[in-house]
């Protein structure tokens, strides 16, 4: 008999004898009954895509570029490298590691900049994040360090599953229960599963919290909707952990778990359908100047009543996303004190609160869209909440300043774009933004300056925020009216000079293994 498998029968008879003493009820209220489920249970397993992910994992880092390569040259696509990168980050990391969530946050958008770019190039921004993504499994203890294991079936509990019940298990950091909650519920209906999740999504403002929710739904696109429970899990663990964080430093209970109840409410918006009321461009930009300039329940009050007024929620995700978009482009840029090796001084890439900002108005956007009208309206609410009160000490005008502006005027429009790669890689933020915000002016198309900027936005590391980032900003855009849809490019072009200078590990490889220059 082995050592772990010594302890894991010696655990079974202490459990018997201590359940036998005080009672089986007695037990399972106390957690002792249900614990020997838990015991050392099965590792997950993925089927036919089982030995890619094991790749992901266990390929030593130098063989990994050659070996993906090899794999996408002989007819393995991208997507499904990337499908076999996510499932291998959760099993590996559950949504618990910062790295390794950022990381997986990543991955799809790079599959999104993969479709952008041409045949030969495709390979770039996958193969760097899952060189990123493997390095940070091995760096963590690679498949010995696994996080996630499959869930004992809970069939025989006969509690309430929903999103309310959920947020209980998690609210009360009880992490088995939250996950046996969530397997039954995902085993009933994914769709619904996602749509209930959003109870605990809702109950703190935390970047990570949203944009992990929104990425791993989305991931779904590339695993198949068989890989909900282990994808979407990541965010149940996530959230019972941070609230065990709270609860330990006995912090405050977030406001907005006051915030929303009393606004659904008070506005009369539970079991009301979505508005079809289409806002005109002024409406948007007070509203967008309303969530900016406000704090943070007063921004969600205006977000409700907007709701309550019949608006249609794609406007008002826009006004959102628009003052998102202003800390961008108010930002005077990180402090010596926050300053870092790879996010100087100065620097607006990386986790910064502009982009922060509007990479978590993005997720809530899209949760709204794929949620019920329910969590969709609670979820522009609590994007509102979560947008506001942010601009402290910031520029009282956005860039570019009219000095900007004038620094750039009488250069040839056909010059603009030639101009703008040389103040990105000059690291000038201002000029960047200023050339930009003259393309949109100028009637220039925005394809060619999406093209240039995307490949700043592969070859540069980012702090971890690149692919996420420039995902945003062609959502965004695509989804706004033309009279402020360049402020999301500018903003684009100002975090894209602010990262460059920073090129991203394996990059260099990745491009000398397809044979690009």
């Amino acid at each position: 008999m082995t050592k772990s498998t010594r302890r894991h029968f010696l655990n079974q008879v202490g459990q018997g004898m201590l359940t036998a003493s005080i009672g089986s009820a007695m037990a399972q209220e106390l957690g002792i009954a249900s614990a020997a489920l838990w015991d050392d249970p099965p590792r997950l397993h993925f089927g036919a895509m089982e030995p890619l992910v094991a790749l992901m994992q266990e390929t030593p880092i130098e063989k990994l570029l050659p070996l993906l390569t090899q794999k996408w040259s002989a007819g393995t696509p991208l997507k499904t490298l990337v499908a076999a990168g996510a499932l291998a980050n959760a099993r590996a990391f559950g949504g618990q590691d910062y790295t390794g969530h950022h990381t997986f946050m990543a991955l799809a958008p790079s599959m999104g900049m993969a479709e952008r770019l041409p045949t030969p190039h495709k390979p770039l921004p996958v193969l760097k994040v899952l060189y990123r993504n493997t390095q940070r499994i091995q760096d963590q203890g690679g498949r010995s360090a696994e996080v996630l294991h499959e869930v004992p079936s809970a069939d025989h509990d006969q509690k309430p599953v929903d999103g309310l019940a959920l947020r209980e298990a998690m609210r009360s950091t009880n992490m088995q229960e939250a996950e046996a909650r969530f397997a039954r519920m995902v085993r009933a209906n994914p769709q619904n599963a996602f749509d209930e999740m959003q109870a605990i999504v809702h109950d703190q403002i935390d970047v990570h919290r949203v944009v992990l929710a929104w990425r791993a739904w989305e991931t779904l696109d590339l695993t198949g909707i068989e890989q909900a429970h282990t994808l979407l899990r990541q965010s149940v663990r996530y959230c019972v952990l941070h609230e065990d964080k709270v609860i330990s430093k006995q912090s405050t209970e977030p406001a907005i778990r006051h915030v929303l109840p009393k606004l659904l409410e008070s506005y009369g918006l539970m079991g009301k359908k979505y508005g079809q009321r289409r806002a005109d461009e002024s409406w948007i930009e007070h509203l967008a100047k309303a969530v900016y300039q406000s704090q943070r329940e007063a921004a969600a009050d205006a977000v409700a009543q907007a709701l309550a007024e019949g608006y249609h929620p794609d406007d008002i995700g826009e006004a959102i996303s628009l003052a998102a978009n202003a800390l961008v482009l108010h930002d005077p840029g990180r402090p010596a004190d926050w300053a870092s090796e790879n996010k100087p001084t100065g620097s607006v890439h990386g986790d910064s609160i502009g982009v922060h900002a509007s990479d978590a108005a993005n997720a809530w956007r899209n949760i709204a869209r794929a949620s019920s009208p329910r969590n969709g309206m609670a979820s522009l609410i609590v994007a509102g909440f979560h947008t506001a009160g942010q601009n402290r000490n910031h520029f009282p005008q956005p860039f570019p300043h009219p000095d900007h502006l004038d620094a750039i005027r009488g250069i040839d429009p056909h010059a603009l774009l030639g101009e703008l790669e040389t103040a990105v890689r000059g690291k000038d933020q201002a000029r960047a933004c200023a050339l930009v915000h003259q393309c949109g002016a100028s009637g220039q198309a925005e394809k060619p300056i999406f093209d240039l900027l995307l490949r700043f936005a592969v070859s540069e590391d980012g702090a971890l925020h690149a692919e996420k980032y420039y995902q945003t900003v062609v959502e965004e855009f695509a989804r706004s009216r033309p009279a402020f849809r360049w402020r999301h490019l500018a903003s684009l072009a100002r975090v894209t000079a602010s990262e460059f200078g920073f090129p991203a590990p394996g990059y260099a490889e990745a491009c000398a293994l397809l044979q690009l220059k």
